[in-house]
């Protein structure tokens, strides 16, 4: 993610739930026919590795289900049990993915060292025709990953990526197979347990990848550094903004969320600190894929150290105090406008009255010093001003 070169996705749109959809059918349907295919070829061929491959064909069937299974809910919008939406379902398969990959990677070290170290016996030469189907589960499981991958990165979606790294470790597995079966035609029958050692390692680096991001997301890991700073550069660029603090992010699904405190100036109107707020929110989305939703905080003041008192009593509070100190002062029947400002530790009062309440500059003054004298005393209220127009 950084800045413009980002691409923004909709998690929840109906073609990109279409597109995942078909890409795992597809996959449900072709590892159907494999696994027929193999285990039949495998038996009759006399290729105990076909046989195993299809086995391991079949359980990608479970793996398809749990996709088809996120892809359908993790689609749905936000309701009231769930207001950020279901992407996180995606997410959590993705890690039951990455952990299967690993599963997968370990099952297929096992194999090869068993045969390595404690197969003594003679290796049967299995029929040709085994080499010519594990070639076709080779061709097929590659095609799967590419459909699938294109898919994944069309949409921005782990989930497919994790299941496309998934028919990836397949084909592996399948090229396996082909190494065993070509090297026992020629007399190396070890070369296929060789060759399975150096890829479960690859495919175990897979699985840890796309499990470790999916744990990350699940307990709110923020982004990374260089993300933040774009977060922040943009921040800075919206006009009216003095500061930022409190900036906080996290993945869900793939998206990303936002939250941060700005700091503007203290006299602002509520419109127009909202304005700012609702400026800086449009352009983080608009800019920096794939953030989605911002959550910002209007701020007069540093408040990352708890600067702002929130003991400091409301409105009400204080015009019923303002009135009991105005008792004796005619003109306080006049003030039309009591505006507030929280800084810390105080609450400074402007006061707005007509011209019409004085007769001259002098009286105005006077008027002004007797209000501020007023509340002095009051340890929560800080200075008053008073504005005639």
């Amino acid at each position: 993610m950084n800045g413009n070169h980002a691409t923004a996705f909709d998690f929840t749109s109906p073609e990109r739930y279409r597109a995942s959809r078909r890409v795992t059918w597809t996959s449900v349907g072709l590892n159907l026919v494999l696994t027929a295919v193999q285990i039949t070829v495998g038996i009759v061929g006399n290729s105990q590795a076909l046989v195993a491959d299809g086995v391991h064909t079949l359980s990608d069937l479970i793996t398809d289900g749990m996709v088809l299974f996120a892809i359908q809910h993790s689609a749905k919008g936000a309701d009231e049990e769930h207001p950020y939406g279901h992407a996180r379902i995606e997410t959590a398969v993705t890690l039951v993915l990455g952990i299967m990959l690993v599963v997968v990677a370990m099952g297929i070290a096992w194999r090869a060292g068993d045969r390595m170290l404690l197969d003594a016996g003679p290796f049967t030469i299995p029929s040709i025709i085994t080499l010519w189907i594990a070639l076709l589960t080779l061709a097929v499981k590659e095609g799967l990953y590419i459909y699938t991958m294109r898919t994944a990165a069309r949409f921005g979606s782990e989930l497919l990526r994790a299941n496309a790294w998934h028919h990836r470790s397949d084909a592996i597995s399948s090229l396996i197979v082909v190494a065993g079966i070509g090297g026992a035609q020629f007399g190396f029958g070890y070369l296929d347990a060789v060759a399975a050692i150096v890829v479960a390692v690859f495919v175990a680096k897979i699985g840890v990848q796309l499990g470790w991001r999916a744990l990350r997301e699940l307990i709110d890991t923020g982004l990374d550094p260089d993300d933040r700073d774009e977060i922040r550069r943009v921040i800075h660029s919206v006009n009216g903004v003095k500061a930022l603090h409190l900036l906080r992010t996290r993945r869900m699904g793939g998206q990303a969320y936002v939250d941060v405190h700005i700091l503007v100036e203290p006299k602002l109107s509520v419109s127009e600190g909202h304005q700012i707020s609702e400026v800086v929110r449009q352009r983080l989305i608009q800019q920096i894929a794939p953030v989605t939703d911002v959550m910002v905080h209007i701020d007069t003041e540093e408040d990352e150290a708890g600067g702002v008192d929130s003991g400091l009593p409301l409105r009400a509070e204080i015009e019923n105090r303002l009135q009991r100190y105005f008792t004796d002062i005619p003109q306080a029947i006049a003030i039309e406008e009591t505006l507030l400002h929280y800084g810390k530790g105080q609450v400074d009062v402007e006061l707005r009255l007509p011209l019409s309440a004085v007769a001259t500059t002098y009286e105005a003054q006077a008027l002004g010093r007797r209000f501020a004298n007023a509340a002095r005393s009051d340890k929560d209220i800080g200075k008053i001003d008073v504005y005639f127009h």
